[in-house]
């Protein structure tokens, strides 16, 4: 079964970026979050969109 909720640390290796970077990227609002009390968690459908949209802009900004 897969999460609905990842913690930082999750996106983190599933990206292949560093922890820290996630949450900067979530404090800057550039990744979808939610909060639950303390806890800070990523919506893994969430991050799939956000993932694909932009991936999206990355092709249309290509010249050609």
């Amino acid at each position: 079964m897969e999460k609905i909720l990842l913690k930082p640390c999750e996106v983190a290796q599933l990206l292949g970026i560093g922890r820290s970077l996630v949450y900067e990227l979530i404090n800057q609002k550039i990744i979808p979050s939610v909060r639950l009390g303390r806890c800070i968690r990523v919506p893994s459908e969430s991050l799939k969109k956000w993932i694909k949209e932009n991936e999206t802009r990355k092709l249309e900004n290509q010249p050609g």
